[in-house]
């Protein structure tokens, strides 16, 4: 019998499911000829008889032969290595494939399931496309979790679109996608799903809040009772930990030992613009203060020796949470504060590790950080009321003038510039906001299209280095009738250039729910208003906070309405807003805002209230920190 004669009997017992008979004749006709159709019969033979790794070799030689279904053979053969557990076998087949793969799903999900189970991530960005174009939910879930949750990652921000094209009622997708929403100020977007979120939220469905990141949500949300519920699908630590943690034998020194976790310490940071005169300022025979960094190298190394005067340093950055609790608890830390919270880069998990007996969380995050082991949320009365315990798991710490500290010492001060410098008009009335663009919310860009309608001579001047949110902002503005010609979009500046500026604004525009925080205290540094309106949340507090502590507690309006109002009568009244420009320059060295030895000395008074309770085996309480005197005369040096 010829070589077509076996493979013809051996096909029809195949087709009659006489598997073992044809693959007796097919082991005859080996012997004779292996062309890349006897390979590929063996190979369905093999998979009906359930050899699935002799199967994968057949196709793979059938691949090998070459032909115009050559791809197809060895993609074939890489899924049945793939799902016998061969991933080496697997992977040598998938990698000539990677072209192939931009556009196949069922190679995209082989290959990056295998680089993700091994923690090689370097190329996983190629198969996002394809898994979320995928009607396989396998491959959605897998896309799923390869996003990077970096807000700039384009790919990021196209599979999550096409994610919720695929699930448009899944909440949890909705969410993420109108994270890049509102980061590119896309109105259009938000606006769709708006009314069925908070249709959804009447309703007491908060479950839709539970897979938010906390930060995000707080972009948008001024709800306190939902702040709360945002990332409560976060991995919750078990409800023994804290007694635990609390009980666990702790030697007490004669010195109070505070211990900062952070990833910002680097001196261009936010947060050390704000923090660094009061590190410097510890009283070191009272403290000792310790930072566990895990700043990147490459920012800590821009600031050379800067750092060490901030206290001393210890690097954990390499470290896994359970090992840098370790290294925390060897070091023997009293108090341990989280500055980073539920954002970017934030170790906060470390806190679920019984790191230190007292663990505070301060400074990073406006709100509670939901499922961390914390004892304390510093706060002031302003961002902190009474009304509000409720909707916190922390222990209320509260200063007595402002939460927020500064640095007078070492912050640029404003220099002259001109409005030709930057693109604006002379004699225009210029309102400003340089908070991220983000945080200008549905609700924010709408009071301001009311202002601008009211106040004709004037133009907004808004920070945003964005291209599709400068082009979004401008659309929202276009379709509510204001001319594009008086928006003018800004970017970055380097720090001391972006504080020359400020003062060529008329007034500041706040944002509502997330206030600007450092931003708000750097335009009251460089003698800018701000105005504001009462919050009802700790993000929406916070320029109130600050412009009570600099002197100007008249620049918080009541509400909304009472903003827009207060905005126009200012329009309509420059006089009264050069009385604010002198009273911020006369409150600057004068007022607690940005008095960094004052600050200090309630903060550790705050500190040694902790440490009293816990050294006499109280629970944490809530802690009203007292005022120190009036301060008389200027703290400038």
């Amino acid at each position: 019998m010829n070589a077509q004669a076996i493979f013809s009997t051996a096909s029809r017992q195949y087709q009659k499911g006489q598997y073992t008979d044809a693959l007796n004749q097919l082991n005859v006709l080996m012997e004779i000829n292996r062309d890349t159709k006897t390979y590929v019969l063996l190979a369905k033979v093999l998979v009906k008889l359930g050899f699935k790794a002799e199967a994968a070799r057949a196709y793979q030689l059938a691949g090998e032969a070459g032909g115009s279904r050559a791809e197809d053979y060895l993609t074939d053969a890489m899924k049945l290595y793939f799902a016998n557990g061969q991933e080496d076998e697997a992977l040598s087949i998938g990698l000539p494939l990677l072209e192939k793969a931009k556009t196949d799903a069922e190679i995209a999900f082989i290959i990056a399931s295998i680089f993700l189970k091994r923690g090689e991530k370097e190329i996983l960005g190629l198969f996002k496309a394809p898994l979320t174009l995928s009607t396989n939910r396998l491959h959605n879930a897998l896309a799923f979790k390869l996003l990077t949750a970096e807000i700039n990652d384009l790919q990021d921000r196209d599979a999550l679109a096409n994610l919720f094209r695929n699930n448009p009622k899944n909440t949890t997708l909705r969410s993420a996608h109108l994270v890049y929403a509102r980061e590119a100020n896309d109105y259009a977007e938000v606006e769709k799903h708006e009314r069925d979120i908070q249709r959804a939220l009447k309703a007491g469905q908060t479950e839709i809040l539970a897979a938010e990141a906390p930060y995000y949500h707080a972009t948008w949300c001024g709800d306190e009772s939902f702040n709360r519920v945002a990332g409560a699908q976060l991995n919750p630590f078990p409800s023994s930990l804290t007694e635990v943690r609390r009980a666990a034998p702790h030697r007490w020194g004669e010195r109070i030992r505070i211990g900062y976790v952070s990833a910002d310490f680097w001196d261009d940071h936010a947060t050390m613009k704000l923090l660094k005169a009061v590190l410097m300022a510890h009283d070191k025979t009272r403290f000792d203060v310790t930072l566990f960094c895990h700043t990147k190298s490459a920012l800590a190394a821009r600031d050379q020796d800067i750092r060490a005067r901030w206290g001393r340093i210890v690097e954990i950055g390499d470290l896994s949470d359970d090992e840098a609790a370790h290294v925390i608890r060897q070091e023997n830390i009293d108090i341990l504060v989280d500055l980073k919270g539920h954002t970017l880069e934030s170790r906060v998990s470390i806190f679920n590790r019984a790191a230190a007996p007292v663990q505070v969380g301060w400074l990073g995050f406006p709100g509670t950080t939901v499922n961390v082991d914390l004892d304390y949320i510093i706060g002031d009365p302003c961002v902190l009321p009474d009304s509000s315990k409720a909707h916190y798991y922390e222990k209320y710490c509260r200063l007595p003038e402002t939460y927020q500290p500064n640095d007078p010492y070492e912050r640029a001060r404003p220099r002259a510039m001109s409005r030709k410098d930057v693109g604006l008009p002379e004699d225009a009335f210029v309102f400003a906001s340089f908070n991220a663009n983000r945080k200008i919310s549905l609700q924010t860009v709408n009071l301001w299209i009311d202002i601008l309608r009211q106040t004709p001579g004037s133009l907004l001047w808004v920070l945003c280095d964005r291209a599709d949110a400068r082009t979004n902002l401008l659309a929202k503005f276009k379709s509510a009738g204001i001319d594009t010609k008086r928006i003018v979009i800004c970017g970055k500046f380097a720090y001391q250039n972006h504080v020359d500026r400020v003062p060529l604004a008329d007034l500041g525009l706040d944002t509502y729910p997330y206030n600007g925080h450092t931003t708000t205290s750097e335009q009251l540094w460089a003698g800018l208003p701000v105005l504001s309106f009462k919050g009802t949340n700790f993000a929406s507090r916070v320029s109130e906070s600050l412009l009570n502590a600099i002197g100007v507690p008249e620049l918080v309006a009541t509400g909304p309405e009472d903003y827009v109002k207060e905005a126009v009568a200012l329009y309509n009244n420059r006089d009264k807003i050069a009385d604010y420009r002198k009273r911020l320059d006369e409150n600057r060295f004068r007022m607690p805002l940005f008095d960094a030895e004052r600050f200090c000395q309630h903060l550790e008074t705050g500190y040694e209230m902790m440490a009293d309770r816990a050294k006499r085996g109280l629970a944490p309480d809530h802690i009203d920190v007292p005022a120190l005197p009036p301060r008389i005369g200027s703290f400038e040096r």
